[in-house]
């Protein structure tokens, strides 16, 4: 499939304000929307989050990000290593995908989401802890080595 230069959609670490925002995005993007992902749950990971599929209606909190176009391949590379993604492996924590998200503007845009491999998701569900109303900033105390 060929997405093309999609925006991404950060929840975590990656938001303004959030400690790997300034190391990996601060000066590399267009623009930084508020925006929701529906059907996804937020859980706790060690100092950063994961993102889950939710058939069941949740929703998850965050900044829909666009790349400066001159930036994009190296700011998808660096995310790409942060959450060390690593397309068809098989112990991947993340998995790139796309997914479609509702700007506060309005509207839906589809964008790039790191959501938690199937393994992880298998953990999470049954033994996670869920961050209530899926906003990582409504948390406090996470510190630790970021991820998304």
């Amino acid at each position: 499939m060929v997405v093309g230069r999609l925006p991404v959609f950060v929840y975590g670490t990656l938001r303004p304000g959030e400690a790997n925002h300034p190391r990996l995005l601060r000066g590399r993007t267009a623009a930084q929307t508020p925006a929701v992902l529906a059907g996804a749950l937020l859980y706790q990971g060690p100092g950063y989050p994961y993102a889950v599929d939710d058939p069941g209606g949740g929703e998850i909190h965050g900044e829909l990000i666009d790349p400066r176009p001159e930036a994009y391949e190296a700011v998808l590379a660096d995310l790409d290593r942060l959450e060390e993604y690593v397309p068809g492996a098989p112990g991947n924590l993340y998995e790139r995908v796309v997914r479609e998200v509702r700007p506060a503007a309005g509207g839906v845009r589809r964008a790039w989401v790191y959501l938690a491999a199937t393994a992880t998701t298998r953990i999470l569900r049954a033994n996670g802890v869920r961050i209530p109303g899926g906003d990582w900033k409504s948390r406090r105390g996470s510190g630790g080595r970021g991820h998304e």
